[in-house]
């Protein structure tokens, strides 16, 4: 394989550009959620959309266009994306609500201490919402991109 290959993937262009839209999305939504601009946004997890559930579905979705839906490949694509799906929304959202709690007890335990702790991460996960979200992001670009390029 070369890089002439890699870069004439149509499913791997279809999900890297679900992700990257993803992640850009997430800084006008925050700045009119916030009024301000986070920058750090383009390179971190959680938020809306979800840009793992982004890159999965479009990823999926277009191996299913262009291979066919009864390919094994999309069969293990539908089931990769499930498992990012669930755990973005159900085991990441729940470390983030853990690292707020920690966080808290931190605050109150060490009120006033010589050295300084660093805050656990608490946005490491997504609302189901954020993972619709990215669903949705996902199959617009990669149906978008299947009815250019077909």
């Amino acid at each position: 394989m070369n890089l002439l290959e890699i870069l004439q993937n149509k499913a791997l262009i279809a999900g890297l550009a679900a992700w990257a839209l993803a992640q850009i999305i997430k800084l006008p939504l925050d700045f009119f959620r916030t009024r301000k601009w986070n920058w750090s946004l383009i390179l971190t997890t959680g938020g809306m959309p979800s840009s793992h559930s982004s890159l999965m579905t479009a990823t999926t979705l277009a191996i299913g266009l262009y291979h066919g839906f009864g390919n094994p490949l999309f069969a293990l694509g539908v089931a990769i994306t499930m498992i990012v799906t669930y755990d973005a929304a159900g085991v990441r959202q729940q470390a983030g609500i853990h690292a707020q709690r920690i966080n808290v007890l931190f605050d109150e335990l060490l009120r006033g201490h010589i050295f300084s702790e660093k805050d656990l991460r608490e946005v490491i996960g997504h609302t189901p919402l954020e993972v619709a979200g990215g669903i949705l992001l996902g199959i617009i670009v990669a149906i978008g991109q299947w009815m250019i390029w077909r």
